[in-house]
């Protein structure tokens, strides 16, 4: 969901200058600030909702693999507002049923949840957990509903002839394990296609990509996305299938009701 879903953590607002960028031949030269907004409405608020089938396959440092199955449905409150997201987890049967709900909230720390059948335990995901591994893959919880984007600032450092170039500095260092990361937005839709993560020594340890992007509905989507640990060579790739926008998904669909209950007319 992120285009929809691209669970990358990427992002709205939060820079502090006025740079202006080039835009292609014809456009309005855009601030950093627009660049941004831009991209935050590409990635994540296509539709009023949306609904999509995954498949992740994570890959160890010594080659083996492991699948990870599941529907991620989502609702907007408004452009650029607060959304709510609901994935359902089929397969494999250990993590059959398990859920994660996200409430992402503007200027505030998004509440989580995670439900787990086997031992009927709703249990809250605390903002400082926001950077641990999403169910054994190697994207993290935040990559799932996306990094606030007034946790950093954003700098325009590069316009090339396909994309815009933007290094992202977390304004509160302590509470993430990166320094800073590069971020590389399409110029023509706006969507984040590539981002690579750097630690305290400059050193590049984790890459979030875009595989593949086509037009659904009209709306320019991501249909394949990886992340890349760097350090110990494992990477996750997700593929998205049966993408939808429009549903009509009704809020009640995101509460703790529908944690233990499955909405299955929904998750189709």
């Amino acid at each position: 969901m992120r285009k929809l879903f691209l669970i990358l953590g990427w992002m709205t607002l939060g820079w502090i200058g006025g740079q202006a960028a080039e835009s292609p031949a014809g456009e309005q030269s855009l601030s950093v600030q627009e660049i941004v907004d831009r991209s935050n409405l590409a990635a994540y608020y296509e539709g009023k909702d949306g609904r999509s089938h995954v498949n992740m396959t994570i890959t160890d440092s010594q080659g083996r693999t492991r699948e990870r199955r599941f529907i991620i449905l989502r609702r907007d409150d408004k452009d650029g507002g607060e959304q709510k997201f609901y994935v359902n987890f089929s397969r494999p049967s250990d993590v059959r049923n398990t859920v994660f709900m996200v409430w992402k909230h503007i200027g505030k720390n998004d509440d989580r949840w995670l439900y787990l059948p086997a031992l009927d335990l709703v249990k809250r995901i605390a903002a400082s957990d926001k950077r641990t591994s999403f169910v054994g893959s190697h994207f993290f919880y935040e990559d799932v509903s996306g990094r606030n984007p007034a946790d950093d600032t954003h700098e325009l450092t590069e316009t090339t002839a396909q994309y815009y170039v933007l290094k992202n500095t977390p304004k509160n260092p302590d509470e993430v394990e990166f320094a800073y990361y590069m971020l590389w937005i399409d110029k023509t839709h706006f969507l984040p296609i590539k981002a690579e993560y750097y630690d305290n020594n400059k050193n590049k340890y984790r890459m979030v990509e875009a595989l593949e992007v086509k037009t659904i509905q009209g709306h320019p989507t991501v249909t394949q996305a990886r992340v890349t640990d760097l350090k110990s060579g494992g990477h996750t790739v997700s593929v998205f299938s049966k993408i939808q926008y429009d549903l009509e998904i009704p809020e009640s669909i995101f509460t703790e009701r529908y944690l233990r209950r499955a909405p299955r007319r929904w998750l189709k």
